[in-house]
């Protein structure tokens, strides 16, 4: 073999390993507007509903809302947690809720093989984003000291 041809060859094969690792850990969450409405016995505020489907692994970063977040688990698994409170496992027909002070420390899927479909209701000031980054620091502090969960 000339000097340089194991090279030509490895380097092909492993940019290619590196980018298929890469799609299948770095999958993020897909999100679907439903609807939006505004509530008129609420001025100022809206009514959003999305669903959310992790892939396999996926997990959100540690964000808030900003408003008050009503979930229902359609598929598969997830887990789930706010700043204070314990982190919770839910499966189809589970809830889960977060409040407008909360800080969203944990949202994941449960598995590593399946996809997991969970809506969320949204009641929230008018305009405002649905998601906001939340850094590291602001889920250090507890802003509320038990679950959110409304499992059944």
């Amino acid at each position: 073999m000339q000097p340089g041809t194991i090279m030509k060859i490895v380097r092909p094969v492993a940019a290619l390993l590196f980018l298929t690792t890469s799609a299948l850990i770095a999958q993020d969450a897909q999100v679907t507007p439903l609807m939006s409405k505004d509530l008129a016995d609420l001025p100022g505020k809206e009514g959003v509903m999305i669903t959310v489907v992790y892939p396999p692994g996926a997990s959100d970063p540690v964000h808030r809302h900003n408003a008050h977040a009503f979930v229902y688990v359609l598929e598969g698994s997830i887990i789930m947690q706010v700043k204070g409170g314990k982190e919770v496992t839910l499966k189809p027909g589970q809830t889960f809720y977060e409040g407008p002070d909360d800080i969203h420390t944990v949202g994941r899927n449960a598995s590593k093989t399946k996809p997991a479909k969970f809506v969320v209701l949204l009641v929230k000031d008018k305009g405002a984003p649905v998601l906001i980054p939340a850094g590291p620091a602001a889920a250090g502090a507890s802003s509320s000291p038990k679950s959110r969960s409304g499992r059944k």
